[in-house]
């Protein structure tokens, strides 16, 4: 089995409701839930004119390969309403893989580690809560220490 760390966000509607409904479906579709983190309520990254996201870390155990996991991820958000229309638009849910074992991977529709996950303090900061001592393969710094030097100030609030 594998592990892979999960980022969830939501920013329409019923934020929480969509990040349990997406929780439910990688538990039964993409493997074992291991960890989650608290939620965090964050401005939008990217376009900043829309609602406040609300984000999340998980870690899974999986038996997918790194391309499958990403196809079931895509199908659940189709299935919660996701809609493609503006990059970093608003939407019910967005899951993006973080991490996949210390595989590094550079497809055209997936890149693994993540190449923002070291630019996002509403990404770090859930991380950190659930693997802060997990070393990015490529920058070869653990979660706590991209933390500590990211260069994004955004606020992420516990709640």
């Amino acid at each position: 089995m594998d592990k892979a760390y999960l980022s969830l966000g939501s920013n329409i509607g019923n934020r929480q409701d969509w990040l349990q409904q997406a929780i439910n479906q990688i538990g039964n579709k993409c493997g074992t839930i291991l960890k989650a983190s608290s939620i965090y309520e964050t401005a939008a990254w990217g376009i900043n004119e829309q609602p406040a996201f609300l984000n999340m870390v998980l870690s899974i155990q999986t038996n997918l390969a790194p391309i499958e996991l990403l196809n079931e991820i895509l199908e659940i958000e189709i299935s919660l309403g996701r809609k493609r229309e503006i990059k970093w638009g608003a939407r019910t849910i967005d899951i993006d893989i973080l991490f996949f074992n210390k595989t590094i991977l550079s497809l055209p529709n997936l890149v693994i580690p993540h190449p923002y996950l070291q630019d996002r303090r509403f990404t770090l900061v859930p991380l950190v809560e659930i693997a802060p001592t997990f070393n990015h393969p490529i920058l070869n710094k653990n979660i706590t220490e991209l933390l500590a030097i990211c260069p994004d100030k955004l606020e992420v609030i516990k709640i």
